[in-house]
Order: C-alpha cells, then sequence, then structure tokens
C-alpha cells in the first residue's frame, strides 16, 4: 500500500478518470465549478470595490486619507494572509475526505462571513471594536476562499476527459470574472440611483447582505454533485495522505514555489488593474466613480475573454506555452498601463484596465489545469490550493500597498514597473516548470 504519488508517478500510471463520462454529468460539473467560484469571487471582490470606495471612512475615520486607505487596503490584506491558512485546512479534509464536502463547507464560510460584514456597524457605532471585527470577517473570508479555488479546479480537472482538461478548467476559472463583473456591476447600479451620502451610509452594505441569497443558490448546484472519480479510485486503492501539506512540502517543493511564482503576476495586474488603479483614479484623478466602475465592467470582459481563450487552447498548444506568453505581454503592459490611465480620458483608462485583465486572463486561464496536474491525486487539493494562494499573498495582498506608496513617492510611472517587475518573476518560474497537458492524473 502506497501513502503517497510523486510528480513522476501522475505521468506513468494509466488515466482512470471517467474520460467518457455522460454529458450530463460533464455539464453539471461545469456549471457547479463555475457557479461556485463565480459567488466566492463575488463576495471577495465586493471587500476590495468597498475597500477602494467607503471602507477607509466608514471605519477609519480618525485617520487622514492616505492613511485611512492604506488602513483600508491592509484590511483588504488580511485575506490574502488567511488563504494558504485555508488551504491548508481545506486541502487536508479534501485529499482525506472528499472534494464536494470540502467545497460545501468552503462556500458556506465564505458566504456567511460576506454577509455579516454588510451588517456589522461602523466606527461611529462601536468605535474601535468595528475595524477590529471587520478584520476578523475578512480573515474568515480568506480561510474560506483559500479551499475554494482548488476544489472547484479539481472537481472540473478530475471529472474532464485528458485531452479536454483545459477546457473544463476553463469554467471555474470564469468565475472570478463573473464574480468581479457582478461585484462591480451592483456598486454601479448603487452609486448611479443613490445619492453620496446614502452610498457611503447605507448602499455600500447592499452587495454584501446579497451573499445570503448566493450562498444558497451555491448549495443547492453543489450538493447535486458527485465526488470525482480519480479521487474515488484513490480512496479505494487507500492511497490518502495523512497529512497532505506535510508531503507536498517534502514531496513537491519545486512544484509548489514555482507555481506560486507563476501566480504571481496574474495577481499583482489584478488587483493593481481593479482595486487599487480604482481608488487611484476616483482619489488622485477625479474620476467619478460611476464612470471608473463602468470602465471597470467593459475591462472584466476583456478579463473573460483571455481566461476563455487561453484555457481552451493549452489543451492544443500547451499550459505552460500559453502562461508564458501572458507573462510576457503582462511585462510589456506594465509599462504603458499608467500613461494611458493618467490621461484622464474614458477610452484611454478602458484599454489600460482591459489591456491589463486580458494580459492576466492569458496567464490565468491555464493555471485552472497547470497546477492540479503538477501534483499526485492524493495531495493535489492541497498542493495546487497552497500554489495558488502563496500566489495571492506575493501578488495580490500587497500590490494595493506598495503601488499606494510607490505613487506617493515616485509617481504612477513606477507603478507600473512594479507590475513588468512581478511578470518577469512570473516569466522565470514558469520557465523552470515542465510541461503537463499529457500527464496523467492518476
Amino acid at each position: 500500500m502506497r501513502s503517497e504519488t510523486t510528480a513522476a508517478d501522475t505521468q506513468q500510471v494509466p488515466d482512470a478518470q471517467s474520460a467518457d463520462g455522460s454529458p450530463e454529468t460533464l455539464r453539471r460539473v461545469a456549471v457547479a465549478s463555475f457557479i461556485g467560484t463565480a459567488i466566492e469571487f463575488y463576495d471577495f471582490y465586493i471587500y476590495g470595490t468597498a475597500a477602494a470606495l467607503v471602507l477607509n471612512q466608514a471605519f477609519f475615520p480618525t485617520l487622514d486619507p492616505v492613511n485611512a486607505t492604506l488602513a483600508s487596503f491592509s484590511t483588504y490584506a488580511v485575506a490574502f494572509a488567511a488563504r494558504p491558512i485555508g488551504s491548508v485546512i481545506f486541502g487536508h479534509f479534501g485529499d482525506r475526505v472528499g472534494r464536494k464536502s470540502v467545497l460545501v463547507a468552503s462556500l458556506l464560510l465564505m458566504g456567511l462571513s460576506t454577509a455579516l460584514v454588510g451588517l456589522l456597524p461602523g466606527y461611529g457605532t462601536l468605535g474601535v471594536w468595528a475595524p477590529l471585527l471587520l478584520i476578523l470577517l475578512r480573515f474568515l473570508q480568506g480561510i474560506g476562499l483559500g479551499g475554494e479555488w482548488g476544489g472547484a479546479a479539481l472537481l472540473a480537472v478530475e471529472h474532464a476527459p485528458r485531452k479536454k482538461r483545459g477546457l473544463y478548467a476553463a469554467f471555474p476559472q470564469l468565475g472570478p470574472s463573473v464574480g468581479f463583473f457582478a461585484a462591480t456591476g451592483v456598486f454601479w447600479l448603487l452609486s448611479s440611483v443613490l445619492s453620496d451620502d446614502a452610498f457611503r451610509g447605507w448602499g455600500w452594505r447592499v452587495p454584501f447582505l446579497l451573499s445570503f441569497l448566493l450562498v444558497g443558490v451555491g448549495l443547492f448546484v453543489r450538493l447535486r454533485i458527485s465526488e470525482t472519480p480519480v479521487f474515488a479510485k484513490a480512496m479505494a486503492a487507500r492511497e490518502a495522505s495523512k497529512a497532505p501539506a506535510l508531503d507536498v512540502l517534502r514531496r513537491h517543493p519545486r512544484e509548489l514555489l514555482l507555481g506560486a511564482g507563476g501566480m504571481v503576476v496574474a495577481y499583482g495586474l489584478f488587483y493593481t488593474a481593479t482595486t487599487y488603479c480604482l481608488a487611484y483614479a476616483t482619489g488622485t484623478l477625479d474620476v467619478p466613480r460611476t464612470t471608473m466602475l463602468g470602465l471597470s465592467l467593459v475591462a472584466c470582459l476583456f478579463l473573460a475573454a483571455g481566461t476563455w481563450l487561453a484555457a481552451t487552447r493549452s489543451d492544443g498548444d500547451g499550459r505552460r506555452k500559453l502562461v508564458l506568453a501572458g507573462a510576457g505581454l503582462s511585462a510589456v503592459w506594465g509599462f504603458v498601463l499608467f500613461p494611458l490611465l493618467d490621461t484622464g480620458q474614458p477610452v484611454l483608462i478602458a484599454l489600460a484596465l482591459g489591456g491589463a485583465l486580458f494580459c492576466m486572463g492569458v496567464v490565468y486561464g491555464p493555471m485552472g489545469a497547470y497546477l492540479p496536474e503538477l501534483f499526485g491525486t492524493n495531495v493535489r487539493y492541497s498542493g495546487a490550493s497552497l500554489a495558488y494562494n502563496l500566489g495571492g499573498v506575493l501578488g495580490g495582498a500587497v500590490s494595493p500597498l506598495v503601488a499606494t506608496r510607490l505613487q506617493a513617492a515616485f509617481g504612477s510611472s513606477s507603478v507600473g514597473w512594479y507590475v513588468s517587475a512581478m511578470a518577469v518573476v512570473s516569466l522565470m518560474c514558469v520557465l523552470a516548470l515542465p510541461e503537463t497537458r499529457e500527464r496523467e492524473l492518476t
């Protein structure tokens, strides 16, 4: 009896997954992985939008504007620090108990934590307890999301036929695009119909409260899916790891660190082009809030296009080739992002944001299949989740904070250099990884 599966094993054992699975089953899996990630990323992104627009005043009113914005972004970063912890917790049970039950638990934790933010009184009511409770709820958000992506990606990849893993992994990878579009759209609608006082007083809470409804939808969809055949076979062969996270660190440190490095630019681009640029354009360039939210909606379409194009083409062209192409494009786009943004012209701002998110999508799309394929079945949930979320700490948590400081000290062009530097880091990491599209999963 084996207790662990190495990366090399994944290349040599015949594929036992349900390549001949019924179309109805595959459609149900695609829908479940897509809807779940869309809901959970909606929950995550509404916080980022609120942090850029209103949380500094609601929870940190005693600080000057720059420090209040930094404090707001710091609570935002707390969730990224929590996400690797969530990867360890949910990955442990996902690799030992099953993908399906863990995905239901992560959805509940993420959704309820988000909804409670909408009910949390501000600084004027609770004083210092308000930001402390906000940090706690944000931390719980991060724990929940830390277990979400890996499980959703594995749900799609471990059900899919080998030659279509990129295609089916595209569905959970589209979740962030749709979640961000929905989050931005709700804030745009509220900003359009409410006065500024009403929006800052209570309107910003509505997107958080909607999470109560969305959690119910997500649970209905996810409870109808079955366990993945790849995991079921591993359990039948008694190949479960006793400590999946430790086995990843011991047997797959290279894949873990390089995979995390490959994700850095995707996170960095996204949170620079959305959260930071939203705060920068509305606060420094005096672009109206509704205008920036509308332009962000347009840019999100470019993210979805890049994600779908790269994910589906990765089955034929290879995951590594497309991720490298996306990282190279990102390195170039970093130099034009802020010159376009600083014009203050809506069309050029849309081009700046749309180009950045398209580049991000080209990197991000193939990662839905690439990261899971780097790890064996009995540590795949933990390994893929940890790589994905460690990349988030390095690329997503610090990007708005670093960008705010760089812009204040050296001007907006320095933020573009920072984006390009992250792209080079990811490029070098992926160059050191192998191609995986021909690997078997068991």
